[in-house]
């Protein structure tokens, strides 16, 4: 590498001494490292000639490779820095999670936390975790593997909702099957839990109508497209208003949601706690680091606080 860096100087002034007045280097330096360079390529990449020297075609296919990369290097060593002196968590949820119980908590967390900015993204891929576009994503059921941690925590309610009118025919899980069921990208095996915890076949040609958000979902179901499946905490306005219904002989089933994040996670989430507003009494230099799982506890015990408990008898 540091062949390269001194090849890219002599490259693009054309001239060595030039070269070593912007390395801070000696003529012999610059000259010492050319001959590296060509001796473990194996060709040469500079030709003398009266004016100076000149590139060589091999030299002339390094530089074109030399520079993006350069460029490319500094760049991303411009982010990292930025990063250090402004960390972020980025986090992902479905929309309506985002909505109802991130966001109600957020200046809790900033309020403890001044330092680490919180950016929130709608997200339920937990690809988007292992690509890194979002370093913590709050889901329900997500696939686990042994580069992601996870930590519960809460169980969601859900269960069927839709007109008061067709409510009042629904007597059994049978009864919900058969009718048009309608379905959200933010809870795509919502179906399939529900039907599994009563008991019920869902017949996997029965595709219904899809929706990228739960609200327009929710709206479909009001207006009589059909049934919709949804949290308790997010239909219970929908419910007092008339506007929606729970099927009162049914019951609804539960989801647990956790907090998934990389083994190895950004310097955001290895320090959750420090403040430079609050000095601690140890620094981060003699506290033991905490696992991605304690980190996460920490984050979610202090500032994303249980939900409350689910009662036995039902959806509502």
């Amino acid at each position: 590498m540091n062949s390269l860096r001194f090849f890219d100087s002599a490259a693009r002034h054309l001239n060595l001494s030039l070269a070593a007045q912007e390395l801070g280097v000696s003529h012999s330096a610059v000259s010492q490292q050319i001959r590296q360079l060509e001796t473990w390529l194996g060709c040469k990449l500079f030709e003398r000639h009266s004016e100076g020297v000149r590139l060589t075609a091999a030299g002339q296919d390094l530089q074109r490779a030399c520079q993006p990369a350069f460029d490319m290097l500094e760049q991303r060593l411009a982010e990292l820095q930025g990063r250090a002196a402004s960390p972020h968590v980025v986090v992902g949820a479905p929309a309506s999670l985002l909505s109802n119980w991130i966001i109600p908590r957020l200046e809790h967390f900033e309020r403890d936390h001044p330092a680490i900015q919180v950016r929130l993204q709608t997200a339920t891929d937990i690809a988007l975790l292992e690509r890194r576009v979002v370093d913590v994503l709050i889901v329900a059921d997500a696939h686990q593997s042994p580069t992601i941690e996870a930590l519960p925590l809460f169980l969601e309610a859900i269960g069927p909702v839709c007109t008061p009118e067709l409510a009042r025919r629904i007597r059994e899980p049978a009864d919900v099957l058969g009718a048009p069921l309608l379905h959200t990208a933010s809870r795509p095996a919502a179906w399939d839990h529900w039907a599994h915890a009563c008991g019920a076949m869902l017949d996997p040609r029965q595709a219904g109508r899809r929706f990228d958000q739960l609200g327009h979902m929710l709206e479909a179901a009001a207006a009589g497209l059909g049934i919709g499946i949804a949290p308790r905490e997010l239909v219970q306005a929908d419910i007092r208003a008339g506007r929606l219904a729970a099927p009162p002989d049914l019951r609804g089933t539960r989801v647990r949601f956790s907090l998934y994040a990389r083994a190895h996670a950004g310097p955001a989430l290895e320090h959750p706690t420090p403040c430079p507003a609050r000095p601690t009494p140890q620094t981060h230099s003699t506290r033991p680091r905490a696992s991605p799982h304690t980190r996460a506890r920490r984050l979610k015990s202090r500032h994303f606080g249980e939900k409350k408990a689910i009662p036995e008898d039902g959806f509502i």
